[in-house]
């Protein structure tokens, strides 16, 4: 399982608290204790809730209560609850509330997605993109996974994919073709995944050996139909569809019988409607 180590936590509250908080150090109140309880108004799918409460806990903070990662939680439902000085607790409150709020988001949309493809097509994976916020990676994966998908790459290092960009150095299209058998030999442990947008050009591909052909913005009559020759002529490659897919139209890309859904909508579903209480202690 990912883990975010404590330096990259600390970093991220240094963004929120870089020096003191200068509301409460007015009060001068820091010898008073409280309590803070965080839960969620919807629900949810449970993600990085470990790492909100080692936020507090590097902080000085004592966790009475937390519901671990991939967990549902009901509306009403209380997900952390920590204590500690009062100025402290003030310190922690928005940077932790704020990873659950958007980790829990995109974990609940995650899995809400993932439900609606397996029940069309249980072999069909969602597989997720590289287009998560800068400098949250971490959160994004570890929230994607805990949602029930997998990362469609985690870098550029990981995987082999030629986009149309990556076909300019070559003079014609069909030299592009002639080079994927030497793309396999050199890298014989990968998969070569070549992006294409048309039927026509996805029959080609599967001839000239791409291993996985990933359908840019294809409708779905146009993968049925070539999920179905695939089947018939060459049963080993694979088919992914991306483009526009999300939470409202999985189910029917599921149904053309693809082998995964590439998806970067899991990032832009906003965050979980969340409260808390604060009380003294």
């Amino acid at each position: 399982m990912l883990r975010i180590d404590d330096h990259t936590l600390m970093e991220y509250f240094k963004e929120d608290v870089p020096y003191f908080d200068l509301t409460t150090s007015l009060q001068e109140q820091s010898s008073k204790s409280v309590r803070l309880e965080i839960f969620t108004r919807e629900d949810v799918i449970v993600s990085c809730s470990e790492e909100a409460k080692r936020v507090a806990e590097l902080l000085g903070c004592d966790i009475e209560y937390w519901i671990p990662s991939k967990q549902k939680a009901r509306k009403g439902e209380t997900l952390l609850i920590m204590s500690g000085t009062y100025e402290t607790v003030h310190q922690v409150w928005r940077s932790v509330q704020n990873i659950l709020e958007y980790s829990c988001k995109i974990a609940t949309y995650t899995h809400e997605m993932k439900e609606a493809i397996i029940s069309e097509n249980p072999h069909c994976e969602l597989l997720t993109t590289r287009k998560n916020f800068p400098f949250a990676k971490s959160f994004c994966i570890r929230s994607v996974i805990n949602g029930g998908a997998m990362p469609h790459r985690l870098g550029l290092g990981e995987t082999v994919i030629f986009f149309p960009h990556h076909r300019i150095v070559y003079p014609s299209t069909e030299a592009f073709y002639e080079e994927i058998a030497m793309l396999k030999k050199k890298a014989p442990e990968k998969k070569i995944v070549i992006e294409s947008d048309t039927f026509e050009e996805a029959m080609v591909l599967m001839q000239k050996g791409a291993d996985v052909i990933q359908m840019d913005k294809v409708d779905v009559m146009t993968l049925q139909k070539l999920t179905e020759y695939r089947d018939q002529h060459f049963a080993e490659v694979k088919i992914l569809a991306s483009g526009g897919v999300n939470r409202e139209n999985a189910q029917l890309f599921a149904k053309t019988r693809v082998d995964g859904i590439v998806t970067s909508a899991v990032y832009f579903c906003g965050m979980a409607n969340m409260g808390s209480k604060m009380t003294l202690l």
